[in-house]
């Protein structure tokens, strides 16, 4: 769990998150809590206390206005409620968001729109550049907040190692509509004044906090279930690949995102905006969670009175790494001497006021620390499908092994006439953007790994957890598709060509499609490593001064449709329509399965058409101007003997210029800003209708420079013509128009599908 080149860090995504100066650490300043009472509420992980309120404030829990001047803050998350919300409180804290993941799946950070948008961990509003998105779920949050979130989104195949058994919804916590309505209650839920409701990111259904929880688990998909493309029906193994490169995302907005947090030393501004100044009485610890941070410069800033007793100091920094630890188990250690203070220091002791004095100056650095444990509660979560308990409890002391946790783990789960040995104790570290998974040896000492996290850092502590799996030799298909090829060559000329710049190994590697009209291979390879070195050498290797491209191609089990299903297939141009397909690029994949959106910029039309070839029925929906929608349909023809669906239905979101295409079939004259939704919806209801395609043959002709007859004649040409043919001075003229005046068209959604016919 290392980068190569850096001290072992404890979470590969922190050093993008954190800024390595005191500003990091004061733009999130966390208050000591001092002598203020807590309340106890229904849902964990919240430190409630009583404040004064000096502004209009919402209820997070109801999203009405709280009447008076006394709401109920969470020190840990911001979450405000009335006090009569504090029984029916379902809104869990945010350092509670690791238990409650089913399957582990990394995020895909990018960067976030301009809408108004409340960040998942501290509930403040997210602005600036430094916001950021998941291109996959509702995930928003600040560049900071990043890294306190965890590996919750949503599972969109099958995942080789660990399996879940019904599909249930997917929940996830406000950014919602004000106009949304509650499926239990038919009240409003949404808002857009705070972070309140509940939203299943795959059916769409809205809730109430305190009403989702009546809900039927399982998830039926919702309106659109007739195309989108079921988790269970797309597996793909993907061991060494990031999300990013699965979902076939680029990764250029993110790296833009890389130096976006570096602030200027000398001034701490909070995400309110106000400048963070240390108050008078009050003094800042730098807090760091581990000796990672300590090697990497990376804290959180405490603020907290100078007269505080040990256990107080030691919960505020828990709370700054977003931990719902008890206090009493850490401590803090002095980051210069790495000694515990002793007990005439003030932050261990823990009497009466007159027992307190003012804190050292100059040791305001600390290590948090986890104090010594004989002795443990582990839980460790089953890796198959199950109707009962999700994982064991498990006690481990200093003599436990994995060998002697799998044993009691079965006995646990029902499975207690099975041998130890045919099952594996995984660990696995569910980052944000990255799920590392190490599959522990069986003389493994189980305390002592702990330990061992914990001394690395205290937070990958809380975002670690324990699976057992069934040891199971599973067979290794990861499918490369490779273009930039040169075109129409021999299949033992495109072998030579991929044996010569990727240096693949014969005996891992086979070729089992040809696409020579795209000049394009699929590649099947038995081994991750292998499949890796291939992916990233390919995007670093030209043939003919052309860049090869390299993409991930999911395996759709197509057998595994349900007979009203017809999955479609979207293919977005987001630099069409002054670069609008980009919000719709984000609008598909957060509606659909992101394995059915393709962005045609990367690796254009061939990917999707193969991933798709053996799906009996899908439809096509294209987001660009005429140019794109002939591009795709060209592609499609090129291919089309390859494709079980040899003529699929194709629909137009209309992006471009001139969109006449669009026009004729009644897609609209230009793409304003419509919900997404509503788009999918015009598709799933739009009548089939037929389209001609004509060929124009361009006849050879002389190409002498004399004008005699020698012999030398240019080759026919075979050109596609969708609507018209032209010679591209309309296209031209109608390009500048649009760069020059800029002006958005209007947009009709009423529309029909186009059948290809040639």
């Amino acid at each position: 769990m290392a980068e190569s080149g850096r001290a072992r860090p404890a979470d590969p995504d922190a050093a993008d998150s954190w800024t390595e100066s005191p500003v990091a650490g004061k733009k999130r300043a966390q208050h000591s809590p001092g002598l203020r009472t807590k309340y106890q509420s229904s849902a964990p992980g919240h430190c409630l206390r009583k404040v004064t309120l000096t502004k209009p404030t919402f209820c997070h829990s109801c999203s009405d206005f709280i009447w008076g001047l006394i709401g109920f803050l969470c020190e840990v998350c911001n979450f405000m409620c009335h006090e009569k919300c504090l029984k029916t409180l379902r809104s869990v804290c945010s350092c509670m968001t690791p238990s409650l993941v089913r399957v582990p799946v990394a995020h895909c950070f990018g960067p976030a729109g301009h809408k108004k948008r409340f960040c998942c961990v501290c509930r403040k509003q997210t602005e600036g550049n430094t916001a950021l998105r998941c291109e996959v779920c509702e995930l928003h949050v600040h560049a900071d907040c990043a890294v306190f979130s965890c590996a919750d989104c949503r599972s969109s195949h099958l995942d080789a190692t660990l399996q879940q058994d019904t599909f249930h919804h997917h929940w996830r916590e406000g950014n919602m509509p004000s106009a949304s309505r509650c499926e239990v209650c038919r009240r409003s839920c949404g808002s857009s004044d705070v972070m309140a409701g509940m939203r299943c990111e795959w059916c769409g259904i809205t809730s109430h906090a305190a009403c989702y929880l009546g809900i039927p688990p399982e998830c039926t998909l919702g309106r659109l279930r007739s195309m989108l493309l079921h988790p269970a029906c797309v597996r793909l193994h993907s061991r060494n690949f990031s999300k990013m490169h699965c979902y076939r995302i680029t990764e250029s907005c993110s790296q833009e995102l890389d130096n976006s947090d570096d602030v200027d030393a000398s001034a701490a501004v909070s995400k309110d905006g106000q400048p963070a100044a240390p108050e008078s009485g009050k003094q800042f610890l730098k807090v760091f969670d581990g000796d990672d941070a300590v090697k990497r410069g990376c804290f959180r800033s405490v603020s907290l009175l100078r007269a505080t007793r040990n256990e107080e100091v030691v919960e505020a920094a828990l709370r700054a790494f977003y931990l719902p630890d008890e206090p009493q188990n850490f401590e803090l250690q002095e980051v210069r001497a790495m000694q515990c203070l002793h007990s005439d220091d003030i932050l261990n002791r823990n009497g009466s006021p007159d027992n307190r004095s003012s804190l050292k100056d100059g040791a305001d650095t600390w290590l948090l620390r986890a104090k010594p444990r004989g002795a443990e509660v582990i839980q460790v979560h089953a890796g198959w499908p199950r109707s009962g308990a999700a994982f064991a409890s498990v006690s481990v002391s200093k003599n436990s092994t994995a060998a002697s946790v799998l044993s009691e783990v079965l006995n646990q789960l029902d499975r207690k006439g099975e041998d130890s040995s045919n099952f594996s104790l995984m660990e696995v570290y569910m980052s944000s953007k990255q799920v590392q998974r190490q599959t522990l040896t069986p003389q493994e000492n189980i305390l002592e790994k702990l330990q061992e996290i914990r001394k690395m850092s205290v937070r990958q502590m809380n975002q670690t957890r324990f699976y057992i799996v069934e040891n199971i030799n599973r067979a290794v298909q990861v499918s490369l598709l490779i273009g930039g090829l040169p075109s129409l060559l021999a299949k033992e000329e495109y072998v030579q060509l991929i044996v010569e710049h990727l240096t693949i190994k014969s005996h891992l590697v086979t070729i089992s499609h040809i696409y020579d009209s795209q000049g394009a291979v699929a590649l099947q390879i038995s081994c991750f490593s292998e499949a890796e070195r291939i992916y990233m050498l390919a995007k670093d290797t030209t043939v003919n001064n052309k860049t090869l491209t390299s993409l991930v191609i999911p395996e759709i089990l197509h057998k595994k449709l349900g007979d009203g299903i017809c999955p479609l297939l979207v293919f977005v141009n987001p630099k069409s329509g002054g670069m609008k397909g980009r919000e719709l690029l984000y609008g598909f994949r957060k509606l659909l399965n992101p394995h059915q959106v393709f962005d045609i910029s990367n690796g254009g039309p061939l990917a999707g058409l193969h991933t798709f070839r053996e799906v009996p029925r899908f439809r096509v929906l294209v987001c660009g101007g005429d140019g794109t929608v002939g591009w795709v349909l060209g592609v499609l023809e090129a291919v089309r003997h390859k494709l079980v669906c040899r003529e699929p239905p194709i629909g137009i979101v209309p992006l471009g210029t001139g969109n006449d295409l669009a026009r004729v079939l009644r897609w609209g004259t230009g793409y304003s800003g419509e919900d997404p939704h509503h788009i999918l919806v015009s598709v799933d209801e739009a009548d089939v209708v037929l389209m001609d395609r004509w060929t124009i043959l361009l006849d050879a002709q002389d190409i002498s420079e004399d004008g005699k007859d020698n012999g030398f004649l240019e080759p026919p040409k075979i050109v596609q013509m969708n609507n018209y043919f032209g010679l591209g001075i309309d296209a031209e003229l109608s390009l500048d128009f649009h760069q020059a005046e800029r002006t958005n068209l209007i947009n009709s959604p009423a529309g029909s599908i186009t059948k290809v016919c040639t």
